[in-house]
């Protein structure tokens, strides 16, 4: 999981090297803090949080086979 949301945020902003992702697991989820540069906050959000929740989308999508829930923080 932090690989494919390392690869969307590298994607999305202006400063790719800036980008931080941490993986955490507690309790039966997994924890994926998402950091970048604060320029690339709002690319990273979108408007509304659109691109934030589709992230968010992916990731689920992606974790259905380990049967855990995935929570992405994104932190600035």
């Amino acid at each position: 999981m932090k690989e494919l949301v390392e690869i969307i945020a590298k994607a999305l902003v202006d400063n790719p090297d800036e980008v931080v992702v941490t993986e955490t697991e507690k309790d039966k989820a997994i924890v994926i803090d998402l950091k970048v540069a604060s320029s690339d906050m709002g690319k990273v959000i979108g408007k509304s949080g659109r691109i934030a929740k589709s992230i968010r989308a992916v990731v689920s999508a992606a974790a259905q086979k380990t049967d855990k829930k995935v929570i992405v923080e994104i932190d600035n």
